[in-house]
């Protein structure tokens, strides 16, 4: 299912700023029960990330209108929110007057073993490196050409998410996850100030942890401190919470912070459904 503008269709002028030049942002939205989970906190950092890169963001409203729209009567799907400039032709300069294109569509969700989120996962450190670019970090933009050839890495059904680092050596996110680390009781996650998105569900868990006096810190992160972590696990708005039980050849316990934060988003979520 697709709404295009509102209108009930998916054919898109190939002079299209998205398609010409990535030049947009997007938002992937788990839906339950006709809920699009969370939808405020995606919609906000849409619209905010829209005012950095000057593309004049759609209305909130008409926004909140169209995914609920499209998620009536829908038990669990993906739902995926594309914001371009609009059409602009060849050329990298911004048209005089810029008319966005909204796109929703509809998605069958990701069917992933049980065992992923209560045994845990396998990971490993990718090649490729993120380049630096401060203007854009946080931003969910949609040039991610990296994570495309870092998901390329590999193929065997062993391995469920690998880490990319950026051309600091610092462990940045997986390819479409946040990343987490615990030791010594303190919750860290990379700060990302020169590269990285910003997960709405990394924002989320940070509540979280600290609303149970977890100490959480955002720090630069090295492959050896996620060597010697005590847990690990990664996140995003589709998977929740995956604990990693093995990188490469080091292996890893599901502790006690990363049950609790399991625990309390279940909660969170089970509320977010029912208060709608």
């Amino acid at each position: 299912m697709y709404l295009l503008n509102g209108e009930n269709k998916q054919t898109l002028d190939f002079s299209d700023r998205g398609f010409q030049y990535g030049d947009g942002l997007f938002e992937t939205i788990s839906v339950e029960n006709g809920i699009p989970l969370f939808l405020d906190l995606h919609l906000q950092r849409l619209i905010t990330d829209c005012k950095k890169l000057l593309i004049p963001p759609p209305d909130n409203h008409l926004l909140q209108t169209e995914a609920f729209q499209l998620a009536k009567g829908v038990d669990c799907a993906v739902l995926k929110l594309i914001v371009t400039r609009g059409l602009g032709g060849r050329g990298y300069r911004q048209p005089e007057k810029i008319s966005p294109t909204r796109l929703f569509s509809l998605h069958p969700f990701p069917v992933y073993p049980e065992n992923y989120f209560q045994s845990g996962i396998s990971a490993c450190f990718c090649n490729v490196r993120l380049g630096l670019n401060p203007m854009l970090t946080g931003i969910k933009h949609l040039n991610r050409l990296e994570q495309v050839m870092a998901r390329a890495e590999w193929e065997t059904l062993d391995i469920q998410e690998g880490l990319m680092l950026d051309l600091n050596e610092n462990i940045i996110e997986g390819t479409m996850s946040n990343f987490f680390l615990i030791k010594d009781n303190i919750l860290m996650t990379p700060i990302l100030d020169l590269c990285g998105v910003e997960g709405v569900l990394k924002k989320i868990i940070i509540s979280l942890a600290r609303d149970h006096n977890i100490e959480v810190v955002e720090k630069k992160i090295s492959k050896n401190e996620v060597l010697i972590a005590d847990e690990l696990f990664v996140t995003n708005s589709i998977i929740d919470i995956w604990p990693i039980k093995k990188i490469e050849s080091k292996r890893f316990e599901i502790g006690g912070v990363t049950k609790k934060l399991q625990s309390s988003y279940l909660i969170l979520k089970q509320e977010a459904i029912h208060v709608v």
